[in-house]
């Protein structure tokens, strides 16, 4: 992983100009090769030093930093290749699809990846900055686990309580089928960081080049594989046929193991999680794992008791309702609601009694109401105070 340069110089990322140009001057005298003459370690903590100082003591150079890291130096801190991988990022962080996006006007992205994901002395190195796709990860030679994957999909209720069974398309970023994933295309090529001389694209403060950090000092590299820009990574659509068990909720999450994106290098990929939304039943009321119901009875079901049939989401049962009963009892189905996840006991169904009216009031319904208010023993609404 690149070191950051304000911990190389030992400062805050708030650091006043005049801050850094004092550090750097008190630690460059400290590990100078004059002082430390043979002392490897000093001369190549020397050259660090010197690359951080270069860009934290140019405003426009350390601004680009802060933005981008690692990468802005990749870039070679070229303000229209910023413009372009800014436009690229919020292109694949916000799921866009299609072609690769310009960044400044007329600016092709192909120089630009050229300079991200070129090619690494022993094959496609990483990158301490936001990929292709808008993650962010440590920088690696090797291979690296892919990322984990989320996708919605919506459930009717009937659904989530019996489980069920979903095929899906779905987009990913797979792995590169021309370069199997290692992100070059085989063949040794100018290495494009130093341009084939070896040496970094910038000079020491105290005249030394170093060499360059891409082919160390080779002037050769690997070419990054034309298909994926380097990063052994390409979008493929693929289906799924996915398993959601009974009981799930929105907010529950399937895991798919190794069906999410494919690795960096050709490393393993990672898992997809399969996150279920239950749509509203128009009827039915859960919480946690019990349903509710509102159940509607007639005037005499409630007042003489009868069998009624309910519908539930297993089938069919018939309950009886007891005589005299009144709006609002309610009446539980043990282990009618909806099993549970963790593996116990499921959940009950309760029966919210509705006294129904007759719809019309005709001749004989009112006779009947007439005699059925006699049967009243004062005010129902008697203890109706505020």
């Amino acid at each position: 992983m690149a070191e950051d340069y304000y911990q190389i110089l030992g400062v805050d990322r708030t650091a006043s100009p005049e801050d850094v140009k004092k550090a750097y001057r008190k630690l460059a005298r400290q590990y100078h090769p004059d002082v430390n003459p043979g002392n490897k370690a000093a001369e190549e903590k020397f050259k660090r030093l010197g690359s951080a100082f270069e860009v934290l003591s140019d405003p426009k150079k350390r601004k680009l930093y802060d933005e981008f890291g690692p990468d802005a130096e990749r870039i070679g801190f070229d303000e229209k290749k910023a413009e372009a991988y800014r436009a690229y990022k919020s292109a694949a962080s916000s799921g866009g699809a299609g072609g690769i996006p310009y960044g400044a006007e007329g600016f092709d992205l192909g120089d630009l990846f050229s300079d991200l994901f070129g090619g690494r002395a022993g094959g496609a190195g990483g990158f301490g900055g936001a990929d292709m796709f808008g993650r962010r990860g440590a920088a690696s030679n090797g291979p690296e686990r892919g990322e984990d994957l989320t996708a919605r999909i919506q459930l009717t209720l009937a659904e989530a309580v019996s489980g069920t069974e979903r095929t899906l398309s779905i987009t990913r970023p797979g792995r590169c089928s021309a370069c199997s994933g290692r992100g070059d295309s085989g063949r040794m090529g100018t290495c494009p960081t130093c341009g084939g001389t070896g040496r970094p694209r910038r000079a020491s403060i105290f005249g030394g080049s170093g060499v360059c950090p891409n082919c160390q000092g080779t002037g050769k590299a690997m070419e990054s594989c034309p298909q994926c820009g380097g990063a052994g990574i390409k979008d493929e659509s693929t289906r799924l046929t996915v398993k959601i068990p009974a009981g799930v909720q929105t907010g529950s999450k399937v895991r798919l193991p190794g069906q999410g994106a494919a690795g960096p290098r050709g490393g393993p990929p990672g898992d997809l999680y399969i996150e279920t939304d239950v749509a509203e039943h128009p009827l039915v009321r859960r919480e946690a794992d019990d349903l509710h119901i509102d159940l509607p009875v007639t005037v005499s079901e409630a007042l003489l008791g009868a069998d009624v049939r309910v519908p539930t989401f297993q089938g069919e049962v018939t309950v009886k309702v007891p005589p005299n009963s009144q709006s609002g009892r309610r009446m539980r189905l043990k282990g009618r609601g909806v099993p549970s996840l963790k593996g116990g006991a499921p959940g009950d169904l309760y029966l919210h009694l509705q006294v129904k009216v007759p719809e019309e009031a005709t001749e004989e319904a009112r006779a009947a109401a007439e005699a059925l208010s006699r049967a009243y023993r004062g005010d129902v609404r008697r203890e109706l105070t505020l």
